[in-house]
C-alpha cells in the first residue's frame, strides 16, 4: 500500500498515517525484494508438471529435474509442489475374467520375480474394463517385464478371444523376436488364457505359459499396476463423449507411457528410452 502511494505523497507522511515505523518499513521492503532462491526450480517444476498432463507426483518430478541438471532432494520438491498447489494422481482397480477351470491351468513360473536380463524374456498380459459414455470398453495388453513397455494391445467392446488374438498379433509385430527368444507369457487364470486356442496361438513362437494363483492379483502386479496408472492418469481424468474418443485417448496415453513417462525403477527413463539404452550397450 505504502509503495503504491509513494509517487503521490512523501514517505514520512505515509508512515505516520499508517503508524508504521521507518525501520519496519525498510525491513519488510528488503524481504519482499529478496529473490526467491527456488524461483527457477519452481518454474521447472510447473513446466514439467503441466507438460506431463498433471500426472507426475514429486518422485517423477525429482527424476525429471535431474535430467535437466537440477539436483534437489525429494522433500524439497514435495514442499515446493505443495506450495504451488500441484498434486499428482493416485491408483485404482480391475476387471475380473475368472470363470473357474475351463481349460488348462499353468503353474506360476515367475513367482513375483519381475526382473529379466533382456527384452522378450517375460511378457505379462491381462484384460481390463472401462466404463465409457454409458458403454464398456475392454483393453488387452502385453507388457515386457524388462522395461515395462506395452509391446502390444487391442481395444474392443467385447472381451472375446479376438481381443486377445489382436493384441498378441500387435505384440509380435512390434517386438521383432529372434529365433533365440523364448518368451514366457504370464497371465491370471482368466478363461481366455486357459482355452486351447490361446495355447495354439503362442505355440508357433516357441512360447510357454505361466499363471497367477487363483485370486492373487499380486502375482501379476506389474500388469495390474499399469492398468491402475492408465485408469487414473487417463480414464478417470476425462469425460468422454463417445467410445471412439475414449479409444483415441487410450492409444495416445499408451504412446506417452511408452515413450515419455519416466519410471524410477528404469533409472529415470521411459520404457522405450531404457530399451534403446540397453541395445546401445
Amino acid at each position: 500500500m505504502i509503495d503504491e502511494l509513494r509517487h503521490e505523497f512523501p514517505l514520512q507522511i505515509l508512515l505516520h498515517v499508517s503508524e508504521v515505523k521507518k525501520a519496519t518499513y525498510y525491513y519488510h521492503k528488503k524481504n519482499l525484494e529478496k529473490a526467491d532462491k527456488y524461483a527457477t526450480i519452481k518454474e521447472a517444476i510447473e513446466r514439467i508438471f503441466y507438460q506431463h498432463k498433471e500426472l507426475y507426483g514429486y518422485r517423477r518430478i525429482v527424476l525429471a529435474l535431474r535430467k535437466e541438471g537440477f539436483f534437489i532432494n525429494h522433500k524439497t520438491v514435495r514442499r515446493l509442489m505443495n506450495d504451488l498447489g500441484l498434486h499428482g494422481v493416485q491408483k485404482a482397480k480391475k476387471y475380473r475374467s475368472y470363470r473357474g477351470e475351463v481349460g488348462q491351468i499353468a503353474n506360476n513360473k515367475i513367482n513375483r520375480h519381475f526382473e529379466t536380463e533382456k527384452p522378450n524374456q517375460v511378457w505379462l498380459t491381462d484384460v481390463t474394463e472401462f466404463k465409457v459414455a454409458g458403454n464398456k470398453l475392454y483393453l488387452s495388453a502385453f507388457l515386457d517385464v524388462f522395461n515395462r513397455e506395452i509391446v502390444g494391445y487391442s481395444i474392443t467392446q467385447n472381451p472375446n478371444f479376438g481381443l486377445i488374438q489382436d493384441s498378441f498379433g500387435n505384440a509380435i509385430k512390434r517386438a521383432n523376436l529372434s529365433l533365440q527368444d523364448q518368451v514366457l507369457i504370464h497371465s491370471d487364470q482368466g478363461w481366455l488364457y486357459q482355452i486351447p486356442r490361446f495355447q495354439q496361438l503362442i505355440k508357433p513362437y516357441n512360447m510357454s505359459q505361466s499363471m497367477s494363483r487363483k485370486g492373487n492379483c499380486l502375482d501379476n502386479a506389474l500388469m495390474e499396476g499399469f492398468f491402475g496408472i492408465l485408469k487414473n492418469e487417463c480414464i478417470y481424468r476425462n469425460s468422454f463423449r463417445s467410445l471412439e474418443e475414449a479409444t483415441q485417448e487410450i492409444e495416445t496415453y499408451i504412446e506417452y507411457y511408452n515413450t515419455l513417462r519416466i519410471k524410477q525403477k528404469l533409472n529415470g527413463m521411459s520404457p522405450i528410452e531404457y530399451r534403446l539404452n540397453y541395445e546401445k550397450a
